[in-house]
């Protein structure tokens, strides 16, 4: 048995016999044999072969419960199973008026876009399922699923994963370790040839696609210009050898590709070549038009799209997840791949791990559209990713590092967020603190207004007496931070004013609260233990308090706050029953509450709490002890 999560999750697959049996390279299938991923034809397939697997799965597994017997739980589920049984079987016979107890009804397979032999085979496989079912029951109450098949589709060398189209014809996938590789659709020469073009066309089209994977022949930076600008034969080898896996020329000319001997040779400065903005190519003369033609031909267009030869009826067949390279316009719309999912579910024991692609530009109407229609499609589950929409991600189509001069934000034109991203991008990608240090030096203080607003608060941190007090800017949020402690020792206080000053300063220059939160609380050191607060009542030191105090006020976190305010009980007036109303007025005059308490308070100001029961302890020769539990605190 594999090993579980839990021993409940194990205990169900004991009992149940649950497996996950799949396919991938579907779309591969689709595209090798001429047809688009979005057409009625490749749904009825895919639900035809989906089909067979299930049902030669199910088949298999009943065959198995006529000699060992089927899974522990069969006896109870025994109807339902075989319901579930008789519906995979209307589904693929596509009896719409002969499912049982279902409210949404799944798609069958369409006759007249299935080739008869795989319409048959994907039907026939239910009868004798069912037969042999009703007979022995079944091994397994599950026996398929789609899964992503991401890593192990790289290693069977499939083009496509699961259900999956391709997600572009040329792709670069990131690699967890860092770096990239290029990974090319192989299925486009196969495709083509099936679509009765001669070998030359094939031959200029992969070209057209995937480049030329060197500098020979290649306009304006080849090996003569090259040689021209002070590259010797090894240097061009190296940026040979380089060009076959690039998605970017201006990538492999660099310090790691070329060596510090060849920087130096063409007269670069080690400050130069380790910038991050360098650029090889912009500082040897080349223009970003003349970089940019040179780019296409190495790495090639990475589309068929404009490519030579090519029909315009045979676009759809290389349609992927998304567009394809810098001057694709063509993708799958995202409810084609929930049409696909929708066609394929019906013959499935469990969900389809499959992602629905949307475009960069998708709205939030798009995604509420494909979840409405995924749920009228019966489908088990829905995964939404819209390109570009995290910092990183492992599947990307083009670089969006290299750009025309045109295409380039002016200052004017640029927003916060895109300076922001891409500030966040170049931090990701740099392997030093250059730019780190440059930008601290663009970033100011923001100084508070000479008459600000904030709050002061006054506590005690295991019986010793702190004052917090806090300045505002304009929109109320946090700017600085007083401490004091005026009964402690002179180190210990300018510790406290130069720690409160440090956070001040990182606060107005931007370090977000929540950083210093999360930094400083829970520190333990003394003084520590009960705090006189209304919603802090225990600290592990007067730095976890400061800290727990300025997230419950300015970021809201009641997590860190042992009484939450609703549970902070309402003010009410004592009320003594039986007495004359002489003596009720005297009450309502007298000292509130815990008088010992209080006045204990007053006698000892600088006594500390009682660590077993949390009253105020009184002086007892050089130590303390506590009047209501009899903790002595230091002495015997």
């Amino acid at each position: 048995m594999a090993q579980f999560p839990s021993k409940e999750v194990a205990q169900l697959s004991y009992d149940y016999r649950t497996l996950g049996i799949g396919y991938a390279n579907l779309g591969s299938l689709l595209m090798v044999s001429g047809i688009p991923y979005d057409s009625d034809k490749a749904r009825a397939i895919s639900a035809a072969i989906t089909s067979v697997m299930t049902g030669t799965s199910y088949k298999t597994s009943a065959e198995l419960a006529g000699v060992l017997g089927p899974f522990k739980e069969y006896d109870k589920n025994r109807e339902h199973m075989l319901r579930v049984i008789r519906n995979h079987r209307y589904a693929a016979y596509h009896a719409e008026d002969a499912f049982e107890n279902l409210a949404i009804k799944p798609i069958g397979i369409e006759s007249k876009d299935c080739p008869d032999y795989l319409l048959k085979a994907a039907c026939d496989i239910w009868d004798e399922t069912l037969k042999a079912g009703e007979k022995f029951g079944f091994r397994n109450a599950q026996v398929s699923v789609i899964a992503p098949t991401g890593t192990i589709g790289l290693l069977m060398d499939c083009d496509t994963t699961g259900v999956e189209p391709d997600f572009a014809l040329v792709k670069y996938k990131k690699l967890s370790g860092g770096g990239y590789f290029k990974i090319v659709n192989e299925s486009i020469p196969v495709a083509l040839k099936k679509l009765k073009y001669n070998a030359g066309q094939i031959q200029d089209m992969v070209d057209y696609a995937k480049g030329k994977g060197s500098f020979r022949g290649v306009p304006y930076i080849n090996e003569e210009s090259l040689k021209a600008k002070g590259f010797n034969k090894e240097d061009i080898d190296k940026l040979n050898k380089a060009a076959g896996s690039a998605f970017d020329i201006r990538f492999i000319f660099n310090l790691w590709s070329l060596g510090e001997d060849c920087m130096h040779r063409l007269g670069f400065a080690q400050s130069e070549y380790t910038a991050t903005d360098f650029d090889v190519l912009t500082e040897l003369g080349f223009t970003n038009e003349q970089i940019e033609e040179a780019n296409q031909a190495v790495c090639g267009m990475m589309t068929l799209e404009g490519a030579p030869h090519l029909k315009d009826e045979h676009l759809p067949i290389f349609d992927c997840a998304n567009r394809c390279g810098k001057i694709g316009k063509r993708f799958i719309h995202p409810h084609g791949h929930i049409r696909m999912m929708a066609a394929v579910q019906p013959f499935l024991s469990g969900a389809i791990s499959k992602t629905i692609n949307l475009p960069n530009e998708a709205t939030e109407e798009d995604i509420e559209n494909c979840y409405m229609l995924g749920w009228k499609a019966g489908l088990k589950a829905v995964a939404i990713y819209r390109d570009g929409s995290k910092m990183s991600q492992p599947l990307s189509t083009s670089s969006a590092k290299a750009k025309k001069e045109d295409d380039i934000l002016s200052a004017d034109n640029m927003k916060a967020e895109d300076v922001l991203n891409a500030a966040a991008r170049i931090l990701q990608d740099s392997s030093d603190t250059v730019f780190k240090r440059q930008l601290s030096n663009v970033v100011h203080r923001k100084r508070l207004p000479e008459k600000r607003s904030g709050f002061t608060q006054k506590a005690k941190v295991g019986g010793h007496t702190i004052f917090v007090r806090t300045g505002e800017y304009d929109d109320h949020t946090l700017g600085e931070i007083f401490v004091d402690m005026h009964k402690e020792g002179a180190s210990f206080r300018s510790l406290l004013n130069c720690f409160a000053i440090s956070v001040s300063i990182g606060l107005q220059y931007g370090v977000p609260l929540e950083e210093f939160t999360e930094k400083f609380v829970f520190t333990r050191f003394e003084p520590s233990g009960f705090v006189d607060h209304s919603n802090i009542k225990n600290a592990t030191s007067v730095i976890d308090y400061i800290f727990r105090l300025l997230a419950f006020e300015y970021s809201g976190r009641e997590d860190l706050v042992q009484v939450k305010p609703e549970h902070l009980p309402a003010p009410k007036k004592a009320k003594i029953v039986g007495i004359s109303p002489l003596v009720e007025k005297r009450v309502e005059k007298a000292v509130p509450a815990d008088q010992t308490q209080s006045y204990l308070g007053s006698m000892m100001g600088d006594a500390p709490l009682c660590g077993t029961c949390g009253h105020i302890t009184i002086r007892s020769g050089s130590c303390y002890k506590c009047l209501n539990c009899g903790t002595s605190m230091g002495c015997s």
